[in-house]
């Protein structure tokens, strides 16, 4: 592939190997005109994931964990038919791919260290609340004579 912009780099100095993806092409649904029964521009990328080199393997493990309702005997696929050539759907597909794998291969957020509300704000609230429920017993049509 002459001209492609790969490397799809995942993260860091990770990218996915040309070798190890697949790729698929077929007509795009969707209406049409002269020249759509003939130009295979959807894309679909596949990658397999399960025996992939190109990860580490803690990036694989949490991947496989992370995409396992996507994934069809450890491949992951993605489509991509927005564009009437097939070239930049190739390229719509490729940068999903690595933006998925991105994602998936993330280390889990930092746990969140609980922390108490100071009693001002609590106080606050609930004189505001007590305020509110003042105001709004004011509205009651009882007393209108």
């Amino acid at each position: 592939m002459v001209g492609m912009s790969g490397p799809y780099v995942v993260r860091a100095s990770v990218s996915l190997p040309e070798a190890e993806l697949m790729w698929r092409f077929s007509r795009s649904s969707g209406p049409g005109g002269q020249h759509v029964n003939t130009s295979d521009s959807q894309v679909e990328l596949r990658f397999d994931l399960a025996r992939t080199e190109a990860l580490p393997e803690v990036w694989k493990a949490r991947a496989l964990e992370r995409l396992a309702g996507r994934l069809v005997d450890g491949v992951v696929a993605v489509r991509a038919s927005e564009h009437r050539s097939q070239w930049r759907n190739r390229e719509t597909a490729a940068v999903r791919l690595a933006a998925l794998l991105a994602e998936a291969t993330a280390p889990p957020p930092k746990q969140r260290r609980p922390t108490r509300i100071p009693r001002g704000i609590n106080e606050r609230r609930l004189r505001e609340k007590k305020q509110r429920s003042q105001t709004k017993r004011g509205r009651d049509g009882r007393d209108w004579g």
